[in-house]
C-alpha cells in the first residue's frame, strides 16, 4: 500500500493535478473580486478612478515578478516556487478579507498579482518538465479547460458569499483552498530526472528569435481578447440594447466555449505543433471580429460570441506548448524563464489592448474598429510567422 502512495506521489498525473487544482483557485481567487472588490472600495471612499487603479495594480506585480521567479525555478527546482505561490495567494486572499482601508486594498491585490506570476509560470514550466512534445499539447489543454472553470464560477461564488457573510466570506474560503493545495505540494515527489536544477542563463533564452515570435504571437492574442472586453458589452448595449444581465449570459457562454475547446485543441497541437495552430488561431480569431460588428439580435451575437471565444482559445493552449516548442528550438530546456517571457507577454497585451480598444471605439465605433484590427492581426500574424520562423526544419516538421 505505501509503495502504491509513494508512485502516486511521484506520477506525472498526481504533479499536473496539482497544478491544475492551483492554477484553478488562482483564477477563482482573481474573479472572485469582479464583483466584490468594487463595492467594498467604493465604501471604504474610492473614486472610479482609484477602483480602476486597484485593478490594475495586479498587473505590476505580474510584470516585475514572471521573468524572474521563472528564472529562479529553473534553478532551484519547480516544488519550493509552487509552494511559495500559494501561500502568497492565500495571505493576498487573507489580507482582502480583513484590510478596512484603501492602502490595504493595494497591498493585497499587489500580491496576489506576484502569487499569480508564480503559479502559471511555474506550474507550466513543470508542465514542460514533465511531458515531451508528442504529450504536451494534451496536458496542457487539460489544464487549461480545468483552469478556465474558475473564471465561471468565480463572480457567482463571490457575489453570493459576499452578499451572505460579508467581505470575509468569499475570500477567506478561497485563502483556505489555496493553502490546502500548497500543503498537497508538499507531498510532491518528481519523477527522476525531472528535479535537476536546469542552470541556463536567462540571456540564452530572450535572444532566441523562436521566443521572441512566441512572444509577439502571445502579445497579439491578448491584445485582441482585452480589447474585446470593454468594448464588445458597450457595443451589444448600444446596437441591441442589451441589458447587463443578458450581456453577462452571452459572456457566459464565452466562458463555457473557452473551458471546453482547450481539450479538443491540445489533442490537435499534438499532432500538428504548437506554432502552426497557434498562428491559425490567430488568423480565425481575426476573421471573427467583424461578424460580432454584424450582429442584429441577442441570439445572433450569442452564437458570434461562441465561435469568437472558442477560436480564440485555439490561440492560448497552443501557444502555451508553442512557447516550449521555441525554447527546444534554441536548444536550451529552461522553461521557467520562457514560461516567464510569456507572461510578460500576455501582461503587455492585457495592457495594450483595452487602451487602444477604447481609444478606437470611442473615435470610430466598434464596426470600423472590428474592421480596423482584423486585418491588422492578420498581417502581424503573417509577419511574426516569415521573421520568426527560424525553427530548424527538422524541428518543424513536427510543429
Amino acid at each position: 500500500m505505501s509503495g502504491r502512495v509513494g508512485r502516486f506521489r511521484r506520477s506525472r498525473g498526481f504533479a499536473v493535478g496539482l497544478v491544475t487544482a492551483a492554477t484553478f483557485i488562482d483564477l477563482v481567487a482573481y474573479s472572485v473580486a469582479f464583483p466584490v472588490l468594487p463595492d467594498f472600495a467604493r465604501r471604504l471612499g474610492a473614486s472610479p478612478t482609484l477602483i480602476g487603479l486597484l485593478f490594475a495594480s495586479f498587473g505590476v506585480t505580474l510584470l516585475a515578478v514572471s521573468l524572474p521567479m521563472g528564472a529562479v525555478s529553473d534553478r532551484i527546482g519547480r516544488r519550493v516556487p509552487l509552494i511559495g505561490g500559494l501561500v502568497t495567494l492565500a495571505i493576498a486572499t487573507a489580507l482582502f478579507a480583513f484590510s478596512r482601508s484603501l492602502p490595504w486594498l493595494f497591498g493585497a491585490r499587489l500580491l496576489q498579482g506576484a502569487a499569480d506570476a508564480i503559479t502559471w509560470v511555474v506550474g507550466f514550466a513543470l508542465v514542460a518538465d514533465l511531458y515531451g512534445p508528442a504529450e504536451r499539447g494534451r496536458v496542457m489543454g487539460l489544464v487549461m479547460s480545468g483552469t478556465s472553470f474558475g473564471v465561471m464560477i468565480g463572480p457567482s461564488i463571490g457575489g453570493w458569499l459576499y452578499q451572505f457573510g460579508g467581505i470575509e466570506l468569499p475570500f477567506l474560503g478561497v485563502a483556505a483552498a489555496a493553502a490546502l493545495i500548497a500543503a498537497a505540494f508538499l507531498f510532491l515527489q518528481l519523477p527522476a530526472g525531472h528535479a535537476d536544477a536546469e542552470r541556463v542563463p536567462m540571456r540564452a533564452v530572450l535572444r532566441a528569435p523562436a521566443v521572441a515570435a512566441c512572444a509577439a504571437t502571445v502579445v497579439a492574442g491578448a491584445a485582441t481578447l482585452a480589447m474585446l472586453e470593454p468594448v464588445l458589452p458597450l457595443f451589444l448595449a448600444l446596437r441591441l440594447g442589451l441589458d447587463p444581465a443578458r450581456i453577462g449570459l452571452l459572456f457566459g457562454l464565452a466562458a463555457v466555449a473557452s473551458t471546453t475547446m482547450p481539450p479538443v485543441y491540445g489533442r490537435l497541437v499534438d499532432r500538428w505543433g504548437g506554432r502552426r495552430l497557434t498562428f491559425a488561431g490567430l488568423v480565425l480569431t481575426a476573421c471573427g471580429l467583424p461578424l460580432l460588428a454584424l450582429s442584429w439580435s441577442t441570439a445572433s451575437a450569442g452564437g458570434f460570441i461562441i465561435m469568437e471565444w472558442a477560436m480564440a482559445a485555439l490561440i492560448i493552449t497552443p501557444s502555451l506548448a508553442y512557447m516550449a516548442e521555441a525554447v527546444s528550438a534554441a536548444g536550451v530546456r529552461a522553461y521557467g524563464v520562457a514560461y516567464g517571457v510569456y507572461n510578460v507577454a500576455w501582461a503587455c497585451g492585457l495592457l495594450a489592448g483595452p487602451a487602444i480598444g477604447g481609444f478606437l471605439f470611442e473615435r470610430i465605433g466598434f464596426e470600423a474598429l472590428a474592421l480596423v484590427w482584423a486585418p491588422t492581426l492578420i498581417l502581424t500574424t503573417i509577419v511574426i510567422a516569415v521573421v520568426g520562423d527560424t525553427t530548424p526544419a527538422s524541428s518543424r516538421a513536427t510543429t
